[in-house]
C-alpha cells in the first residue's frame, strides 16, 4: 500500500486516549508509507454501522480496541487461525470484495514484548491470567504457544473464565479458577492483569502470595491504568513490574506488516513514547 494515501483507524469506546494514531505516524515515517490514520469511538451497538461508514469512506484496514474485539471477529468474513482460535480480533484488512479479514497481533505483540525486550523465557512458567475478554483470551493462546506450563485463568465473572479455559482445550494446562479462591492458589512466576480492575482511582487489592520469588507482572494497559496493578506488584516484591506499552507498540508493528508489508522499527517509537509517559507520572 505505499505511494497513495491510504485510510486506517483505530475503533474502541473511548478512544480519545488511544496511542494507536502516533504509533502508526511514526511508523509511516519510519518506512516512507504515506497514510492517514485516526481514531473512531464507537460503542458496541453502533461498531458495525461505524465500520460500514468508514468502508465506504475509503476505510481499508483498521485496529480495534476495548471493547469491541470480539464483535470485531463476528463481522468477518476470513480470520487468521490465532483470531479463530482466541474469538477476537484486533487487525481488519479490507477484501477485494469489500468485506473484512480479521487477525490478531495482541498475542504475538506480548510474546514479543516479553521475551525480546524483557529477555523473559516463558517456557516451564506457572502463570495466573486475570481476565477472559477480547485482550485476555488472545494473551492466553500466545502464552501457551509460547511455552507456560500452566496457566490459571480467573475472571469477576467465572462463567467468562470457564469459556475461556473451554475454548483453549487443554485442561492438563489451563484451568479456570475462581476470583475469591485467589488466596489458595499458591504463587506463580508470571501474572498477566487484563482486567481493569483499579484503574482510575481505584486500588488493587489482591494476596501477596500470589508472587512467586522473582516473578514477571505484567499489566497489559498501559500508563495511568496500570498504576494500581504495578503498586501492588511492587508492593509484593515482584521480580518485575511492567505495564503494555511494549506490547502495544509491538501488536501495531505487526499490523502495520500486515497492512504494508514491512515491519518497522519498533524500539524507537517504544522509547519515545516510554519517555513521555515518564514525564506525564512526575507532572
Amino acid at each position: 500500500m505505499n505511494g497513495a494515501t491510504s485510510r486506517f483507524a483505530v475503533f474502541g469506546h473511548p478512544i480519545a486516549h488511544s496511542l494507536s494514531p502516533r504509533i502508526h505516524a511514526r511508523f509511516g515515517a519510519q518506512t516512507g508509507t504515506a497514510l492517514d490514520y485516526g481514531a473512531i469511538d464507537a460503542a458496541p451497538d453502533a461498531f458495525a454501522t461505524a465500520l460500514a461508514a468508514f468502508t465506504a469512506g475509503g476505510g481499508c484496514g483498521a485496529n480495534v480496541t476495548l471493547p469491541l474485539k470480539q464483535a470485531a471477529f463476528a463481522l468477518c468474513a476470513q480470520s487468521s487461525d490465532f483470531a479463530r482460535r482466541a474469538g477476537a480480533v484486533n487487525t481488519l484488512s479490507l477484501l477485494a470484495d469489500g468485506r473484512w479479514r480479521g487477525d490478531n497481533t495482541d498475542g504475538a505483540g506480548l510474546v514479543r514484548d516479553l521475551t525480546e525486550r524483557h529477555a523473559l523465557d516463558l517456557r516451564g512458567r506457572r502463570g495466573l491470567l486475570l481476565g477472559a475478554g477480547g485482550a485476555a483470551r488472545a494473551a492466553a493462546f500466545a502464552l501457551l504457544d509460547a511455552g507456560v506450563a500452566d496457566l490459571t485463568i480467573v475472571n469477576r465473572t467465572p462463567e467468562r473464565a470457564d469459556e475461556l479455559a473451554d475454548a483453549i482445550g487443554d485442561p492438563d494446562r489451563a484451568h479456570a479458577r475462581y476470583w475469591n479462591d485467589l488466596g489458595d492458589l499458591g504463587n506463580f512466576e508470571l501474572i498477566v492483569n487484563a482486567t481493569s480492575a483499579g484503574h482510575g482511582d481505584g486500588a488493587f487489592a489482591l494476596p501477596f502470595g500470589l508472587v512467586a520469588r522473582r516473578a514477571l507482572c505484567y499489566d497489559l494497559s498501559y500508563g495511568a491504568a496500570a498504576f494500581a496493578f504495578l503498586a501492588w506488584a511492587r508492593a509484593a516484591n515482584a521480580g518485575q513490574a511492567i505495564d503494555g506499552l511494549g506490547m502495544l507498540v509491538e501488536q501495531a508493528a505487526e499490523s502495520f506488516s500486515i497492512w504494508h508489508g514491512v515491519r518497522p522499527e519498533t524500539d524507537p517509537v517504544h522509547a519515545e513514547l516510554r519517555g513521555e509517559l515518564r514525564i506525564q507520572a512526575t507532572d
